[in-house]
């Protein structure tokens, strides 16, 4: 099992479609279950988070390999939870 750290430290990639999400920039821990909920990543196409920031939320059951370097999941990136980060 690897760390949080090392996690943030990996690029992730989507199967379907093959494109470079970026890297992991936070967990999301369920307290109740004392599990990875989701990892959070920046949305594609935002130039430098000028007009507001999006974020995927990927679902750790969407996490299909994590790798020495990169986390492969399968998502559908227009039905991943995005969300406004002003």
């Amino acid at each position: 099992m690897d760390r949080i750290q090392s996690l943030k430290q990996k690029e992730v990639v989507n199967l379907c479609d093959g494109l470079r999400l970026g890297c992991v920039e936070d967990i999301v821990v369920d307290t109740a279950n004392g599990c990875v909920a989701a990892v959070i990543v920046p949305a594609p196409g935002r130039l430098f988070g000028i007009f507001g920031r999006k974020e995927l939320y990927i679902k750790w059951c969407d996490i299909k390999k994590i790798g020495v370097d990169i986390i492969v999941v399968d998502i559908d990136i227009n039905r991943c939870i995005i969300n406004d980060k002003n």
